[in-house]
């Protein structure tokens, strides 16, 4: 068992720790934030290896035990004074490398960060948390793990986490946690169960689940037709948050492929390992959701996680297919494996349509082509407003969730999807020209009568990092409505 708490200051965090780990960058080092930070003879250790600590670019990590009453083992790991303009500023991505680096123990572990900067302190806390798993299978001793994180400004002196950056870590975590489930634990209707149970006590929020005859009911058929040949059949999950006095409307959907095998075009067997985070996109917004309300976000919203098994079965749906789609469309099948487009493109019209919300952000692990695109750290997001990029940039950089923009431009992609018996297909024709903006632009194409304020971020790569989970998209999504700016809905 894993548990992540929270320090008010530093004698708090490292009360009965039997690890204590400082996470300083270089310059602080140098000038001596250790000695400000923790008053203890044992920290003559960390100062004098503190001297000879170069951070580098990616930054380094030391440790060394204590013969000295207090902790046992210390741990100093500095990270790079500067990072490029799409990097997180708080090195974020070089704390969570370095803490898995040093190899954290069992027990309790003390990790205190200097937040050199306001806001510092959530990325460097999602950074412990992406360190810190939840999930594990494993049999052994291990016992009880408890992390107690606690942020100091550059003088020193405590700057705790607010209750709502607090809530984004610690559901960041929840989200990581279902990600890394197997499918045999989360089918469609566990990721439903554990959403309920997460949710039990958080105020204004209530849920609701559209199960599969519902779906052909109320013409999903995109997201029907993927999922109906599973043993536990598709479902639109849909939380609503609605706080008195709220004035605006915003909408979280996300892709919940529990598992792909490719359906009938199916994937070799080592293309299908790891298939199980096919729902990482639906796990980062439900719990962006929950950390909104377990914040005490004042404005109203709906969350919509789109869940299916991308089974093979007797009714599996085939290459040749026509579906019937949300927004009124038909869509000719050509590959069974871009399945991820065809359940957002039907929960993005269903929300948008149901629900008139002001802004709508997609969340997927939709393209392999992302990966090469913006690579393992950026998730790829395009969007039919500028101002929506930038804001999406912002709250990249405050929460650790990178992102890069690519292009948005319809009337060059929707050609790839042209179909000679129906309104297009689902796959593109030509896989050189721009795959992951081409399949934003499939989902785009079925809500394009709007005109609604639309982000899409697909987060393929970061959504895992070497085989687990990192709980992506969860603080991303929490920031964009947390601090949606009108003027970025209108640019």
């Amino acid at each position: 068992m894993s548990e992540l708490r929270f320090a008010r200051s530093a004698s708090a965090a490292l009360k009965g720790a039997q690890t204590a780990v400082f996470l300083v960058p270089e310059g602080k080092l140098r000038k001596g934030w250790l000695k400000k930070a923790v008053d203890a003879p044992w920290m003559r250790l960390l100062s004098k290896a503190a001297k000879s600590l170069e951070a580098g670019p990616r930054g380094s990590v030391v440790s060394a035990l204590n013969p000295d009453a207090g902790p046992e083992r210390l741990v100093l790991i500095a990270l790079p004074d500067t990072t490029a303009r799409y990097n997180c500023p708080a090195r974020s991505v070089h704390a969570d490398e370095l803490l898995k680096k040093a190899e954290l123990g069992g027990g309790t572990t003390a990790v205190i960060a200097c937040a050199e900067q306001t806001g510092h302190g959530l990325p460097l806390a999602r950074a412990l948390a992406r360190a810190w798993s939840l999930y594990s299978r494993a049999t052994g001793t291990q016992g009880k793990r408890v992390a107690r994180f606690c942020a100091l400004d550059g003088k020193g002196a405590p700057a705790p986490l607010s209750k709502a950056d607090q809530a984004i870590v610690t559901w960041s975590r929840w989200a990581a946690r279902l990600v890394d489930m197997p499918t045999a634990e989360l089918t469609t209707t566990e990721f439903v169960r554990e959403t309920r149970k997460a949710a039990k006590g958080l105020p204004h929020l209530t849920i609701s689940v559209l199960g599969p005859k519902d779906l052909l009911a109320k013409g999903l058929g995109g997201l029907h037709a993927v999922g109906r040949t599973a043993v536990k059949g598709p479902r639109l999950l849909v939380l609503r948050y609605r706080p008195p006095g709220a004035k605006r409307l915003g909408a979280l959907i996300g892709k919940g492929i529990v598992y792909d095998t490719g359906g009938l075009s199916i994937k070799s067997a080592t293309g299908m390992f790891g298939m199980k985070m096919d729902m990482g996109g639906a796990a980062g917004v439900v719990g962006a959701a929950l950390a909104l309300a377990a914040g005490g976000h004042k404005q109203a919203f709906v969350c919509a996680a789109a869940l299916a098994e991308n089974a093979i079965g007797p009714d599996a749906y085939r290459p040749n297919d026509i579906l019937d789609m949300h927004s009124g469309k038909t869509v000719e099948i050509n590959n069974t494996d871009a399945e991820g487009r065809l359940v957002v493109a039907d929960a993005l019209s269903y929300i948008a349509r149901t629900y008139k919300p002001e802004v709508l952000i997609d969340m997927a692990t939709l393209t392999g082509a992302q990966l090469i695109a913006t690579g393992w750290r950026h998730a790829s997001v395009i969007s039919n407003r500028a101002g929506l990029e930038d804001a999406a940039q912002a709250a990249a950089r405050a929460s650790g969730d990178l992102v890069h923009a690519l292009p948005f431009a319809p009337e060059l992609y929707q050609v790839e999807f042209a179909s000679k018996v129906a309104d297009m297909r689902n796959s593109v024709a030509d896989r050189m020209n721009a795959q992951t903006s081409c399949a934003a632009q499939f989902i785009y194409s079925h809500i394009d009568d709007l005109n609604v304020p639309w982000l899409h971020v697909d987060m393929a790569g970061p959504a895992e990092r070497g085989g687990r989970a990192t709980g992506y998209g969860v603080g991303l999504g929490a920031l964009l409505l947390r601090n949606m700016d009108s003027k970025a809905l209108r640019a």
